[in-house]
C-alpha cells in the first residue's frame, strides 16, 4: 500500500512540477456556471514504542507505528437557475489511523476519522441543492470561484439554503487559521470544537437541511439534520421526530486597532439512542456489560431519548497584516454518550499562524496551538469502571486532562502543491495518566489543489 501510494504521490509531484506553471489564470471578475475543483491529501505519521503498564480495547499500541491516509475528492458545482447551484462531491479515502483510529480522544490526524481501511474506497460525500434569496435594499459583491462555491455576483443580505448531504463543519465553527486538517493543524481537538458531538457518519458527513441569514456585520445560521443509528455509525437514522441534530451559530465582527475580528457561537442539541453514562457505569458494577457495546458502536441503543446539548465560541484575531491568533472553547454536558464525533466534553484552544511574508516566502504558513481537552465526572466513571468507547478505554482509568501541542509548517512548491512538517505532542492519551506518555507525533503531508 505504501510504496503503491508513494509512487502515484512522485507522478503527481513531477506532473505537477512541470506543468503547472503553464496553465491560464482563471478570470476572478465574470460570472460562470461550473465549478470545478479536485483535491488530494496524503498524510505519514509515526509515534514510537512506549511502555503502558495496562492496555484496553480502544488503547493507542504501545508498539511504534506508521499508518499513512490518502484522501482524493472532486467538487463539482453547477447553476441550475438564479441564485440556484447543486454540488456534487465523489471522494476516495484510503489508509487507516494509530491503532484503528483508537487511543486518544483530540485524535492526530483529522484526515482520517473513526473508519480505516487500507483499500481505497469511494463514496459520495456531498450531494446538495443551495438557493440565495436576496433580501431589499441589498448591494452585491463579487463572489470568485472556489471549492463548491460558484463565480459570480452574490447579495451582500441574503437568505442561503442548503438542502443535502453535506458536512456541518462545512457551513458552521469556520475559523480562518483552525479549521482545515489538509492544510492547518491536524489534530481533531485543533480543526474544531472538539467539546461539539456534531452529528456525522464515520466520515463525516449527514444530510438534511442548513439555513443562513448573512448580513454585513453578521450571520445567523441553522441546521437540523440526521444523527447515526448507533454510535460512530455508518447508518443514519431516518427517523427524525425520534433522533435529530439542532445547531444554531450567531456570527459577527468587529475591529480592533482597525483589524478585523470575528467571533462566533454555536450552541447544539442532539436526540439519539445514545445512553446515560451512569446508567453504564453502574451496569458494569452489577457485572452487566450490555452497554459497552453500544458506546462502543458495536451494537445499537436500546432507545431513543439520549439527549446531548452544549456550545462553543469561536475567535479569529488578526495581530498584523502576517500574524493572527484564535482561540476556542467548547463544552457539552457529559451526561450521555459520544455518539458521532468524540469523547471530548471540555475543549480550550489558543493558537496563532504566521504568514510566511515575514520570512519572504508569502505563500507559506507558520502554525503553532495547546488544546486541553476534558470530560465529565460520569464519563470518567465509566471509564473507571473498566468501559470503553469506539475511540478511547484503557481498561481503567486514572484521569487526567488530555494535553495537545501542534505545530505545523506549510510550504507552497508550485501553483498547485503544498508541503507540510507537523510535529505534535501529547500527554495523558484518552485521559489516562497512567499512560501519559508523552506521545510525540511527527508527520508530513502532501497537499495537491487544483
Amino acid at each position: 500500500m505504501k510504496q503503491t501510494l508513494y509512487t502515484i504521490l512522485i507522478i503527481l509531484f513531477a506532473y505537477n512540477s512541470t506543468f503547472a506553471q503553464d496553465l491560464p489564470k482563471k478570470d476572478t471578475t465574470s460570472s460562470n456556471n461550473w465549478t470545478t475543483h479536485f483535491q488530494l491529501t496524503a498524510i505519514e505519521q509515526f509515534h514510537g514504542n512506549h511502555y503502558f503498564p495496562y492496555s484496553g480495547p480502544s488503547s493507542l499500541d504501545s508498539n511504534s507505528e506508521r499508518p499513512v491516509s490518502l484522501t482524493s475528492t472532486l467538487f463539482l458545482g453547477r447553476r441550475l437557475w438564479k441564485n440556484a447551484a447543486v454540488f456534487f462531491n465523489p471522494e476516495l479515502i484510503a489508509g487507516n489511523g494509530f491503532s484503528g483510529s483508537k487511543g486518544f480522544a483530540g485524535f492526530p490526524n483529522g484526515e482520517i476519522y473513526r473508519i480505516g481501511n487500507p483499500i481505497p474506497t469511494p463514496f459520495i460525500a456531498r450531494l446538495y441543492f443551495q438557493q440565495v434569496f436576496a433580501l431589499g435594499g441589498t448591494t452585491y459583491e463579487q463572489q470568485p470561484d472556489d471549492i463548491n462555491q460558484i463565480q459570480g455576483k452574490i447579495a451582500t443580505s441574503r437568505l442561503v439554503f442548503n438542502i443535502g448531504k453535506f458536512c456541518l463543519a462545512d457551513f458552521f465553527d469556520d475559523n480562518n487559521y483552525d479549521h482545515d486538517a489538509r492544510s492547518q493543524f491536524l489534530n481533531w481537538s485543533l480543526m474544531a470544537n472538539g467539546a461539539w458531538d456534531f452529528a456525522a457518519d464515520t466520515r463525516g458527513y449527514t444530510s438534511g437541511i442548513e439555513a443562513e441569514l448573512v448580513k454585513p456585520t453578521y450571520t445567523i445560521k441553522f441546521a437540523f439534520t440526521e444523527m447515526p443509528k448507533q454510535a460512530n455509525g455508518a447508518i443514519m437514522e431516518t427517523d427524525l421526530l425520534k433522533s435529530n441534530a439542532v445547531a444554531l451559530e450567531f456570527g459577527t465582527t468587529y475591529k480592533i486597532f482597525s483589524l478585523p475580528g470575528k467571533i462566533k457561537i454555536t450552541g447544539f442539541r442532539n436526540i439519539s439512542k445514545a445512553p446515560k453514562y451512569t446508567d453504564a457505569t453502574q451496569a458494569l458494577l452489577k457485572g452487566d456489560s450490555s452497554y459497552v457495546p453500544i458506546l462502543a458502536g458495536t451494537a445499537p441503543g436500546k432507545m431513543f431519548g439520549g439527549v446531548k446539548y452544549g456550545y462553543g465560541i469561536n475567535i479569529e484575531q488578526p495581530i498584523t497584516q502576517a500574524i493572527g491568533a484564535f482561540a476556542r472553547y467548547g463544552w457539552n454536558d457529559g451526561k450521555t454518550a459520544s455518539w458521532a464525533f468524540t469523547d471530548i466534553d471540555q475543549n480550550i484552544q489558543l493558537g496563532a499562524s504566521f504568514n510566511g511574508k515575514i520570512w519572504k516566502r508569502p505563500f507559506d504558513e507558520l502554525g503553532i496551538a495547546i488544546a486541553s481537552n476534558g470530560i465529565s465526572k460520569e464519563h470518567q466513571g465509566y471509564l473507571e469502571a473498566g468501559g470503553y468507547t469506539f475511540i478511547i478505554g484503557d481498561g481503567h482509568l486514572n484521569y487526567g486532562r488530555e494535553q495537545v501541542f501542534e505545530a505545523y509548517y506549510r510550504a507552497k512548491l508550485n501553483q498547485f502543491i503544498y508541503l507540510s512538517g507537523d510535529y505534535q505532542l501529547i500527554l495523558n492519551p484518552g485521559y489516562n495518566k497512567d499512560r501519559k506518555g508523552p506521545i510525540g507525533i511527527p508527520a508530513i503531508r502532501l497537499h495537491i489543489e487544483i
